[in-house]
């Protein structure tokens, strides 16, 4: 008996791979019925797929597709109707469609199927053609969501590879715009491009993310997360390490910065690399505004990043630790609002932080209408009875108000993440130590950041290591002409871009 079921396990392990490519080599018979019917077992007489018998110049020919990927349309247009017009001549050239591929390899046709291809059988023939008739179904270009602007493009990628590359090549419009595209995913066979500018982007990074992308051997490719995590330099950090974004518009000034774009087919999502801290704070309205006001505002988020991150965890060193550090008067208010409260300050700042966490989820997870009344109603409900209980007081209500505020300011859903998680050890720091607790931390925080990097670059510059000439478009964004060079954690060949295009004031004065 135990020999029996040895022998059986054996077998079931020498089933066929689920992997939906293989990559052996499967001829093509000069029998069409042969190779229908491989196809038909390969793609396990799958209820989509169809077939069609054709005549032409005096042959027999097989059609088959995937009803649910292709354009019928195309299908009547480009082949049939061609077919059954033209009684003579090659089929190739019958055929009114210019990505046509002939093979003679059943598995090959096998993929161009399952990417929405059809694919002609002919009789006595060892050749078969692949036909694009793929349905293009996505949604309209439209404004991203997570990144809406004032003023600029309003433009946004969407769930096609194609159309997003064409929205960033109508934005970079160089010869120089390199595409390289890769396939990952041994069961999805999901499809990638590297995109970059030739004659800017650093030969060496380009190399070392071609290196990391060929590395990937997984069964799945899901989203541009599971690349993320594959890529970036060091896993375990809190801080993303790649940016993501949705915006032509931004993905095109980082290409022409030095940087490399990294887009998947079937999400709207970019990945932008090397990267910097600083750049999760940029905007495109920053750009797009008078200099002093896209100043102002990236100061207000550089503020928020402080504020988020460490509000809580002063307020709860000022109440257990350090109250002669606020005046007398505020002490007084502050101490009635603490007066019947039972439980101490970090208890109270975690339970707010964790019932606003459990607010933002449930309104991303209900559909618009009902998560608008959920954030609203939810916070005014939930923030007046907790203190009417007198199980948080009302300057821990105000903290955490102000804290979710600013958490809300950064551009970068992922950096925001990042922040209200590090807010954590911040308090736990400030209500054991005070505000040597803090101060540890965030020298904690602050070495990290010194140390990490996004594919050999620092991610803290242009102030580890410092760099003058970065600092003009960090903390604050100069006029567009005083920025002449590229920033140098994108390491490009070329670093001037600008050279003085304001000159016809100078030849101005000289004419006066």
């Amino acid at each position: 008996m135990r020999k029996l079921l040895k022998r059986k396990s054996k077998k079931t392990t020498k089933s066929r791979p689920y992997f939906s490519h293989p990559e052996n080599h499967e001829p093509v018979s000069t029998n069409m019925e042969e190779n229908k019917r491989f196809v038909e077992e390969q793609l396990f007489h799958t209820s989509d797929l169809f077939h069609k018998e054709l005549t032409f110049n005096g042959k027999k020919i097989l059609l088959l597709y995937l009803r649910t990927l292709v354009d019928q349309e195309k299908l009547q247009n480009f082949v049939i109707r061609p077919i059954n017009r033209t009684k003579a001549g090659e089929l190739s050239e019958t055929i009114n469609s210019s990505e046509v591929i002939n093979t003679s390899d059943l598995n090959e046709a096998i993929v161009g199927l399952m990417k929405g291809h059809c694919i002609l059988i002919s009789e006595n023939s060892e050749t078969i053609y692949i036909v694009s008739v793929i349905a293009n179904k996505y949604r309209n270009i439209d404004q991203p969501v997570s990144e809406q602007i004032i003023r600029g493009s309003h433009e946004g990628f969407i769930e096609s590879m194609l159309v997003n590359l064409y929205l960033i090549r109508k934005r970079v419009e160089n010869r120089n715009l390199t595409i390289k595209y890769f396939t990952l995913g041994k069961a999805t066979q999901t499809k990638v491009a590297l995109v970059y500018v030739n004659n800017l982007a650093n030969p060496e990074i380009i190399k070392e993310v071609e290196k990391r992308l060929n590395a990937i051997d997984t069964d799945s490719i899901q989203s541009p997360g599971f690349i993320e995590e594959y890529i970036e330099d060091s896993p375990y950090s809190p801080f993303p390490q790649l940016l993501n974004t949705e915006r032509p518009d931004r993905t095109g000034g980082h290409l022409l910065e030095g940087r490399f774009a990294i887009v998947m087919e079937g999400s709207p999502t970019v990945l932008i690399a090397p990267i910097t801290l600083f750049a999760f704070y940029q905007s495109p309205d920053d750009y797009n505004s008078r200099w002093y006001i896209g100043s102002f505002f990236r100061t207000v988020r550089l503020a928020s990043f402080l504020i988020s991150m460490g509000l809580p965890a002063i307020y709860i060193s000022i109440v257990s630790f350090h109250f002669e550090v606020i005046p007398i008067d505020l002490i007084f208010q502050i101490k009635n609002s603490l007066e019947n409260v039972p439980f101490p300050p970090l208890f109270e700042a975690i339970m707010m932080v964790i019932i606003l966490e459990l607010l933002r989820e449930a309104s991303i997870r209900l559909p618009p209408s009902i998560a608008q009344t959920i954030g609203v109603v939810g916070g005014l409900v939930i923030g007046t009875a907790v203190v009417e209980a007198s199980l948080v007081s009302n300057t821990m209500i105000i903290v955490i108000a102000l804290t979710a505020i600013s958490s809300f300011v950064v551009p970068s859903n992922e950096m925001s993440t990042t922040i209200r998680l590090l807010s954590f050890p911040l308090m736990i720091g400030a209500a054991t130590l005070g505000f040597f607790g803090i101060i540890f931390f965030l020298t904690l925080i602050l070495m990290h950041l010194c140390k990490l990097k996004s594919f050999g670059t620092p991610y803290f510059a242009p102030f580890a290591p410092f760099n003058p000439e970065g600092i003009k478009d960090t903390f604050i964004r100069l006029p567009i002409w005083k920025m002449n060079k590229r920033p140098l954690d994108s390491r490009p060949q070329h670093l001037n871009r600008e050279r003085f295009s304001r000159k016809w004031k100078k030849n101005d004065k000289e004419t006066e």
